[in-house]
């Protein structure tokens, strides 16, 4: 939904992976449901990632080390679970890549299990956490844990892409994790839609957004959208 948001609104956008050229793809247990067709995506959404993975922009991947992140705007580290996401999470390049970028105090956006990405890259001035100072969200404990005990039965550790919990892993991160950390209006299945940010919710902190799931996805769009034309104006 960022993406299409983004081009919509005229930008342009860069997609990155571990080597270049490689293409990626969703968890499809997420576009075709995760228990009996329930629990996945709702129908924009799979329709919003059919358009995508037709685009230009995302079969010509840059690799995350070839990548000179003075020539970008923004940054958007994308959510997901599974031990798929480790290769991405885990990665230290990355980090360094990002790391360089938040250095540039240029908008910064990360949704879900990607603010795993920020809790792990180190400011080289401060020897802490990106995070450190920060408020953030990211995908709250009792989301996680719900829907690990809903599907466990089936489909065992899936939902749990580590063995802590992403919540915990953000919190400590955090210089003062209970004015910092802030988990949002407590959601099971209400998401925002394109015309209803009722039940979303992210957290601003000067240039950096965070949310929590992809419930959360259109109204974090939105807001770095208006994060980037801020720093443009």
């Amino acid at each position: 939904m960022p993406w299409r948001l983004l081009t919509d609104a005229g930008h342009q956008v860069v997609f990155s992976t571990e080597r270049a050229g490689t293409l990626p793809a969703a968890d499809p247990r997420l576009l075709t449901g995760v228990l009996f067709g329930q629990l996945g995506a709702e129908p924009d959404a799979r329709r919003c990632y059919q358009d995508l993975t037709q685009s230009k922009e995302f079969a010509r991947t840059a690799a995350w080390a070839d990548l000179e992140m003075s020539d970008f705007d923004g940054l958007i580290l994308p959510g997901g679970h599974a031990p798929g996401m480790r290769q991405y999470l885990g990665s230290e390049v990355l980090r360094q890549q990002v790391a360089a970028f938040w250095a540039l105090d240029r908008p910064v956006a990360a949704i879900c299990h990607g603010v795993l990405v920020l809790a792990r890259t180190i400011d080289t001035a401060s020897g802490r956490s990106v995070l450190a100072d920060r408020r953030t969200t990211c995908l709250p404990k009792y989301m996680e844990r719900s829907a690990y005990l809903i599907s466990a039965w089936r489909l065992g550790r899936y939902y749990r892409t580590y063995p802590a919990y992403v919540e915990d892993e953000v919190r400590t991160a955090l210089s003062a994790p209970a004015a910092s950390f802030q988990r949002g209006p407590r959601v099971l299945t209400a998401r925002g839609t394109v015309s209803d940010d009722t039940h979303a919710f992210v957290v601003q902190d000067r240039n950096y957004l965070s949310a929590r799931w992809p419930g959360d996805a259109y109204l974090f769009g939105r807001r770095f959208i208006e994060l980037l034309d801020a720093a443009a104006a």
